[in-house]
């Protein structure tokens, strides 16, 4: 199982910060967010309405502050993955 997500892992394609910085809901339709190095794309979320959550943007690093949540990191299971930050 490990090895197939590694596999997985190796397809996806990797972003910079600047590029991610561009799927926050504004500048392209994409709604994405990464967490510990992977990407999600959170577009069909209605709490990522027009890019904003809480106090916190789309097209961000949230690793950090996810301490900060009243949530743990399973909140990103149900986002598909699309890609991984550089």
């Amino acid at each position: 199982m490990r090895i197939l997500f590694l596999k997985q892992m190796e397809e996806l394609k990797a972003y910079t910060k600047s590029q991610l910085a561009l799927r926050n809901g504004h500048d392209r339709p994409e709604i994405w967010v990464a967490f510990e190095g992977l990407i999600y794309n959170v577009s069909h979320s209605r709490l990522w309405r027009n890019g904003k959550h809480y106090e916190h943007w789309a097209g961000q690093d949230l690793t950090d502050e996810l301490k900060d949540a009243p949530h743990n990191d399973h909140v990103f299971e149900k986002f598909e993955v699309v890609g991984t930050l550089k």
